[in-house]
């Protein structure tokens, strides 16, 4: 018994091996099917991506050399849409800037008829009717300087150069020219002085009253005050000064004007560039002669007081600005010194600023004077006299204004 059991024992091991062999052989085929299989799957999966990536950066490219925008692959840009574009919004700048001058006079108008309330003056009637601004375009507004004491002055012009009633009307809508005498308040408001030119203004209806306090070392003041109201009141491509002593040519200024009217910034007049008087007492004495450099130096170059005109920025300008331009004691050397630094194209026209004795031939020749006075007296020497002596030798047809077109 003993040797058959050892005699079978080492068969029964020997099948059991042989089962156990041959199932970790198909275990064995099975995982290196499996491991096989896993081993392939991830370069598949890398060369997806790659693909993808590689696809991703073409597909980018694509887009920058066709402009950035898949919506709009198919469109080229032409060279003159390019320049639409450009003139598109240079023409929206123009607009903006010009709403942009607009507010800032209504602005300016505005403060001007709060500042009459406040100070208990009475407000110009064309101070009352801000709304007309911006409705009407204007050639020019021309602020005739006067004073309390030059009644027959203003008559003289009235009588010559000045047209009155409807025709002053009538002016205002064909032409689109204001003319106005320019006058502040006496320092005790609402007294005999003012009360006069009141009733000066009733009757003819041609003031222009500013909130300012007369007085002739007071001028650079009032020429603030004169261009900051007028441009607030009226939008006019330019604005003219000129004293009540000279004589004018209306229709003349306006030519003149009209072929400057595409500068943006112009500065009219007949330009000068006088000594600064440091010498107390002297007429036209400068108190702040040192700083224009050493004794006996010279003016900037600037228009001469009698008559000059400027742009509308320029009135713009000095609206916006006025409480920090700096006044001079000549309000010509004012007005020239709040241009110094801007750009802004200085006309010198000799035409403004004709002799009484030579404005006679040259009207004769054809070149008719803009304005007419005797530098001697910084005006017509006896003007209430001679006006009208003046207007006859040197004035241009009585026709040429209604037949103008500006």
């Amino acid at each position: 018994m003993s040797w058959k059991s050892k005699a079978l024992e080492p068969n029964s091991k020997s099948v059991v091996t042989k089962k156990w062999t041959l199932l970790l052989c198909i275990g064995c085929f099975c995982a290196g099917m499996l491991f096989s299989d896993r081993m392939w799957a991830v370069p598949e999966a890398d060369d997806k991506g790659v693909s993808r990536e590689t696809g991703a950066k073409e597909e980018g490219l694509k887009l920058i050399t066709e402009g950035c925008d898949p919506m709009r692959k198919d469109v080229k840009r032409e060279p003159k849409d390019i320049l639409g574009e450009v003139s598109k919004t240079h023409h929206a700048i123009q607009t903006l800037d010009k709403t942009i001058s607009n507010l800032e006079m209504e602005l300016a108008a505005a403060r001007a008829a709060q500042e009459s309330i406040i100070n208990g003056s009475p407000i110009s009637d064309d101070l009352k009717i801000p709304e007309s601004t911006g409705k009407r375009k204007y050639l020019m507004v021309v602020g005739i300087n006067t004073a309390f004491s030059s009644r027959k002055r203003r008559d003289s012009v009235r009588a010559t150069w000045m047209p009155q009633g409807k025709e002053r009307k009538n002016l205002e809508e064909e032409k689109g020219i204001i003319m106005r005498f320019v006058i502040g308040h006496s320092a005790t408001s609402g007294g005999i002085l003012d009360r006069a030119i009141e009733a000066e203004d009733r009757k003819h209806g041609d003031f222009l009253r500013l909130e300012h306090v007369e007085g002739y070392l007071e001028l650079s003041a009032k020429t603030k005050a004169y261009f900051a109201t007028a441009a607030a009141l009226w939008d006019a491509d330019f604005y003219v000064k000129v004293d009540d002593d000279v004589h004018v040519n209306i229709a003349t200024l306006g030519a003149t004007l009209v072929r400057h009217r595409s500068k943006p910034r112009v500065y009219i007049g007949c330009m000068k560039s006088g000594p600064v008087l440091a010498q107390k007492g002297v007429r036209y004495h400068e108190p702040e002669y040192w700083k224009f450099g050493e004794e006996g130096n010279k003016y900037f170059r600037h228009a001469t007081g009698q008559l000059y005109a400027i742009s509308k920025d320029l009135a713009s300008y000095i609206s916006i600005n006025q409480h920090v331009l700096h006044k001079y004691a000549n309000e010509d050397v004012s007005l020239g010194s709040w241009f110094i630094g801007l750009d802004v194209d200085h006309i010198d026209d000799r035409r403004l600023c004709c002799g009484t004795t030579d404005c006679e031939w040259k009207a004769q020749a054809g070149n008719i004077c803009v304005a007419s006075f005797d530098w001697t007296c910084s005006g017509i020497c006896k003007s209430v006299e001679r006006m009208k002596e003046v207007h006859r030798r040197c004035g241009e047809d009585k026709n040429a204004l209604w037949s103008a077109a500006f």
